[in-house]
């Protein structure tokens, strides 16, 4: 890129802080509606089984089908399209769900798809975000830029369910959901014009441009998908931060026991959830600061952390149930913002949607896996949860440190 064509643009911090604010107002639409599905879903007539059934799908397209849309954005090159296109999504599904009672019998099947069609703009939009964040971040260290990014997300999580738990007392559940077109208007609106002021966000990469060699065997759609090509450093950090995800206790779980323990009134688990939030936010602008200044090795707190959380959060002491609560929060945090850091590290530029989609696959499938098995655990036998996931972050600081030493990123970060 030119120096002129950087010279114009505005300076790689502010569009940093931009991508933010529009995180910042999509996650207040998405994890708003996000906080009452549960309530919404049960009031058009859904049992917990179908509750259970379409928030879980929707998680899994969220991640899973990034396998797909990651090769598309780097194969067409159409990033910002991607990106607007998935926040589209997620801006006009989530007021819609305040037609479901309005439409009978259908409304069930009508709030089902809008849940899963936002879902499935999440999937669309990350790999794309991802890669254009990281060219950008490169200019300010890529720890920091997505710390930041995550903390200004975070405050839309914790903002959202807020918003709509103040218009469901005053008003109704389906108010909430429609309240939360003004968000996510906003957010389009910061996106479209973040498009047309900075069009090709690589004029903030120092690093120089690496075209796919032109002798390679061109890879079909399915080879993309699944990551042919992209090197064995990259799907081993894959697999070692996947289990990282995969035996972090949801949410739900947490929740769960708060409520059938009777440690906590419903009314209040939502607000627990807003303060996990806040860890999140907290959690990604520290260990992205200290990612950029010492490298790689911060991250090895991850497992740490995701090992404790059964232990503490599904205890029967309120106390240390809200400790557990903080270390999924922090854990949660940098999970989504410096672990993604990582990944530009280790694939190059024309790529990097291609092995967002990759990692965030490899991640849905293992969230799966681990949250079923939580589930199937915490009803048979506490100490084999916590043990499970005791060994299984045994094996993923392994992995990681082994990682680290054949790629040489724990001194190059540093």
């Amino acid at each position: 890129m030119t120096q002129s064509s950087r010279d114009r643009a505005p300076t790689a911090w502010r569009v940093v802080w931009w991508f933010g604010f529009v995180s910042l107002s999509a996650d207040m639409v998405y994890e708003g509606a996000r906080s009452v599905y549960g309530p919404l879903l049960a009031a058009l007539g859904a049992s917990a089984v179908v509750v259970g059934l379409v928030t879980g799908a929707g998680e899994a397209v969220a991640l899973v089908l990034r396998l797909a849309f990651g090769p598309i954005a780097d194969r067409t090159g159409r990033y910002w399209s991607l990106t607007i296109l998935g926040y589209g999504l997620t801006a006009v599904c989530v007021p819609l769900l305040a037609l479901s009672p309005r439409l009978g019998t259908a409304g069930l099947a009508f709030a089902a798809t809008m849940i899963l069609l936002e879902r499935l703009g999440k999937a669309v939009r990350s790999p794309s975000k991802s890669a254009l964040l990281a060219h950008v971040a490169s200019a300010v260290g890529r720890g920091r830029g997505f710390g930041v990014h995550k903390a200004l997300d975070q405050v839309g999580a914790f903002a959202g369910p807020l918003v709509v738990a103040a218009v469901v007392a005053a008003s109704s559940l389906w108010a909430g959901m429609a309240v939360l077109a003004v968000p996510g208007a906003i957010a389009m609106v910061l996106l479209l014009t973040l498009r047309r002021r900075v069009p090709d966000p690589s004029v903030y990469d120092d690093e120089p441009a690496h075209a796919i060699p032109t002798d390679e065997a061109p890879r079909g759609w399915w080879a993309e998908a699944v990551g042919a090509g992209l090197s064995g450093d990259f799907f081993r950090y894959a697999v070692a931060a996947s289990l990282t995800t995969g035996a972090l206790v949801t949410f739900g779980i947490i929740g769960y026991h708060l409520t059938v323990e009777g440690l906590l009134p419903v009314a209040a688990v939502p607000i627990v959830y807003a303060g996990a939030m806040a860890v999140e936010a907290v959690a990604a602008l520290i260990v992205g600061t200290i990612y950029d200044r010492t490298g790689t090795r911060v991250l090895l707190v991850v497992p740490v952390l995701v090992a404790l959380v059964p232990a503490l959060a599904l205890s029967s002491a309120l106390v240390a149930v809200l400790a557990g609560v903080v270390a999924w929060g922090f854990a949660q945090g940098v999970q989504d913002s410096t672990v993604k850091a990582v990944v530009a590290e280790l694939v190059e530029a024309p790529r990097r949607a291609t092995a967002y989609g990759v990692f965030a696959g490899i991640q849905g499938l293992l969230a799966i896996v681990g949250g079923v098995g939580a589930g199937w655990l915490y009803e048979r036998s506490l100490p084999a949860l916590v043990a499970v996931v005791a060994i299984t972050q045994a094996v993923a600081l392994l992995l990681l440190l082994d990682t680290f030493r054949r790629s040489g990123l724990r001194r190059r970060a540093g």
